[in-house]
């Protein structure tokens, strides 16, 4: 008994998502406390609101950082696939849901491209997606001719409607968000694919020893973080309501925030999907605190920086302590 009570607490701290939970607990009591309007189920509504495009491609950011890679393109995957959807829809080359479907399946084709290059001709993730993030930015200016596509039919703008819960108005592109992080906490804690995804990441040469197809794996899971930079694009346009060329341009480093504040080692192997969710708050929550006491956003870049170098230094010194 001595031993199960010295070890649960031991344990328990040592779980990824238990810091940042943390840290995301004492912001909101600390907001809590220097402004009148962020506790209120409106403000956390626009909280949630603000965070679910970048959370959503942190999750498909997870899936490629467990596997020990990194993806700089999906902010301008996200791009091209939301101008797909509007300009087949709005020039009616397509009815608007096929135009949806036309818009995920191209930022899947190039999640598929990016996993290709790395396995099949071994090249290291971060070059392959900084060359693709030039890519697709140039062909989104290309295709879209660096005009924004307005007048949007009702189907690509409905995530963006709100209904009432408690009394607070939520919109359906928040539920998706949300119901995207259960789904993928789902899939990575309690599937085989899963298993295998945490066992690349850990070591590459152990999990191909042990029966695993790495490359097929590895394959899977840049095509599938592609196609939810498809469901993020689709949630951006409902937000928005346009279809903007421009869009996407921090939001691979916001991404990439979100998931190391939210505990996922940057190195593999480690790592929760639902701390990512936790990440992405994290930032939302500082970014609306800090607004509501009239900080300059400067200042909130500056902070958002500040966690970022904690949290990898926490990982770091981890790592070492388990060698």
């Amino acid at each position: 008994m001595p031993v199960i009570e010295a070890t649960l607490p031991r344990r328990l701290l040592s779980t990824p998502i238990v810091g940042p939970l943390a840290a995301l607990l004492a912001a909101c009591v600390f907001f809590s406390l220097n402004t009148e309007q962020f506790l209120s189920g409106g403000n956390f509504s626009l909280i949630i609101q603000q965070v679910m495009v970048v959370g959503t491609l942190a999750i498909g950011q997870t899936l490629i950082i467990l596997t020990a890679g990194i993806d700089l393109s999906n902010g301008a995957i996200m791009a091209f696939g939301g101008i797909v959807m509007t300009k087949l829809a709005v020039d009616g080359v397509l009815p608007p849901l096929l135009a949806i479907a036309a818009g995920l399946a191209a930022c899947a084709v190039f999640g598929l491209a990016n996993g290709l290059l790395v396995t099949r001709i071994s090249l290291p993730p971060f070059i392959v997606t900084l060359g693709m993030l030039n890519v697709v930015f140039a062909l989104t200016h290309i295709y879209s001719q660096d005009q924004t596509v307005t007048e949007l039919p009702a189907a690509l703008t409905y995530l963006g409607e709100t209904f009432r819960l408690g009394g607070t108005n939520v919109t359906y592109g928040s539920l998706v968000a949300i119901l995207l992080f259960l789904l993928f906490a789902y899939l990575l804690g309690q599937t085989a694919w899963g298993r295998h995804v945490y066992a690349l990441g850990n070591s590459p040469d152990v999990a191909r020893l042990s029966g695993i197809r790495t490359q097929r794996l590895t394959i899977s899971v840049y095509t599938i973080a592609g196609l939810v930079y498809g469901i993020a694009a689709l949630l951006l346009v409902s937000r928005t309501g346009v279809g903007d060329p421009q869009a996407g341009q921090t939001d691979n480093l916001d991404s990439i925030t979100a998931v190391v504040l939210g505990g996922t080692s940057l190195f593999g192997g480690r790592g929760l999907v639902i701390g990512t969710l936790v990440g992405a708050l994290i930032v939302g929550v500082f970014r609306n605190g800090l607004q509501l006491m009239g900080v300059p956003s400067i200042y909130q870049t500056l902070i958002t920086g500040i966690l970022v170098i904690l949290a990898v230094t926490v990982d770091q010194l981890s790592r070492r302590r388990t060698r």
